[in-house]
This record gives structure tokens, C-alpha cells and sequence, in this order.
């Protein structure tokens, strides 16, 4: 597949490396522009190319980037794409700001799905950096994690999930994007390394009367990393 990663922070740049290694063409791509990229490039197999080239990949889109960063995003190119667009982002109020709509009730994914103006899939988004950097083992495996995927398109679901069980997981459906709310920060099956069936039985555990409750724990946890981030990349100016 031809293959655009919007975001080469972790997430993004560990995806890269795991498709480029599965024959993928992948192009990388981040706001600070293709010249930034080198060596994240040199790592992975992926070429380094402007935000617009990776929102044009033919066949698969995948969007790892925090939530405030979406508006920021090519809408004219991704609204007519045709290819499975993938989100892998989390809503933090703390890193994000308040989002009204998300705190109106929509998932993370509804309000990507509407900014970019295009349907998308929630993948990639419930488990950490380092768990998706080391943990990829062959189908078949004692204890393989398991990822959930959410969507309203069955076909693109179907092909999300192959994917990620050539990478080196499990892959359960996750139902409607409606439902991603289920496999969002700080509900039972957000980032535990769970295997098939506990990861089914943790996205039904979740109560929507506690997810406004579970997401401000969740974002009050994440508060102190977010801050240090922030504090790095204004040393690094």
C-alpha cells in the first residue's frame, strides 16, 4: 500500500518502521517540515515528505498527532481523499485545551472525522510507545495484546485489522466510532497490554456516566508529562 503518517513522534514513527519492514511505501511527514525528518527517515525506511504528500497517500492515512493539531491539518486534501484514514490520537484538555465539542459528548474521532470533513477509523490510540515498539509477536502467541478498532465502515475496519495483525497484535472490532469513547484515556481498555478476550470484556466494563470523571483522572495523570514536554521543547528553541 501506499501508505501517509501525518505525526513522527512515537506512535508515528514506529508505525513507519513496522510497514516500511512490510513493504509498504510509507511517507512521514510532521509541521516542522520534510528537513526535520532525516533521521527519523534513515530509521525507519520512510521518506520524508510536506504534510499535503502524506494527506494525499493513495491507500492508507494514518493521523498521529495531539488533538489540537488537527485544525492545522490539509482538510481540501484529506476531505477528498479516498484512502482508510486512520486516527490514533488522544483528547487531553490539559496538552489540547478545552474542545467543546468533545465535551459535548462526541468521541475524539467524531470531532477529527468532522474537522478533516472525511470518515475515519480509531486505531493505534490504546496502547503506549513502548508496548507497540517491543511487543509485536507472531499470530498465534501466548498473551498476543490486543488493539481495538473502531469505525463506521465495516470494509476499512476489516483491512485496519489485518493490518495490525501483520504488524503483531490482535485486532478486535471495537463497533461504531461512536463507541470509541469505550478504548479513549482512562477507560478500562485504554493502554494495559490486554489480550483478545480482556480487552472485549474491558470495552464493555466501561460506564459512560463515569467517562467525563475517568478522562479528567486520566488528564490530570498525564498533566505532569505534557508540562515537561512543553518545558523540553522551549529549551530546544
Amino acid at each position: 500500500m501506499n501508505i501517509g503518517i501525518i505525526g513522527s513522534g512515537n506512535i508515528g514513527s514506529i508505525l513507519a518502521g513496522y510497514l516500511t519492514a512490510l513493504g509498504h511505501e510509507v511517507l512521514i511527514a510532521n509541521s516542522r517540515g520534510p528537513q526535520s525528518l532525516s533521521e527519523v527517515a534513515e530509521r525507519t525506511g520512510a521518506r520524508a515528505v510536506t504534510t499535503d504528500e502524506a494527506a494525499g497517500a493513495k491507500d492508507l492515512v494514518i493521523i498521529a498527532i495531539p488533538e489540537k493539531a488537527i485544525v492545522d491539518l490539509p482538510k481540501s486534501v484529506l476531505s477528498t481523499s479516498k484512502a482508510i484514514v486512520i486516527d490514533a490520537g488522544n483528547y487531553y484538555p490539559s496538552r489540547d485545551g478545552k474542545n467543546a465539542d468533545i465535551e459535548g459528548g462526541l468521541t475524539d474521532s467524531e470531532w477529527v472525522a468532522k474537522v478533516i470533513g472525511h470518515s475515519v477509523i480509531k486505531a493505534f490510540n490504546n496502547i503506549t510507545a513502548p508496548s507497540l515498539a517491543s511487543k509485536a509477536v507472531p499470530a498465534g502467541a501466548p498473551n498476543r495484546i490486543a488493539l481495538s478498532v473502531a469505525g463506521n465502515e465495516e470494509e476499512q475496519k476489516q483491512i485496519v485489522m489485518k493490518l495490525i495483525d501483520k504488524i503483531g497484535f490482535d485486532a478486535i472490532d471495537g463497533g461504531l466510532l461512536s463507541d470509541s469513547w469505550r478504548q479513549q484515556p482512562g477507560e478500562p481498555a485504554y493502554c494495559q497490554d490486554l489480550d483478545k478476550d480482556t480487552l472485549k470484556a474491558a470495552l464493555q466494563q466501561a460506564d459512560i456516566s463515569k467517562r467525563a470523571e475517568n478522562l479528567a483522572q486520566a488528564d490530570e495523570m498525564a498533566r505532569p508529562f505534557f508540562e515537561k514536554t512543553m518545558i523540553n521543547k522551549e529549551a530546544e528553541k
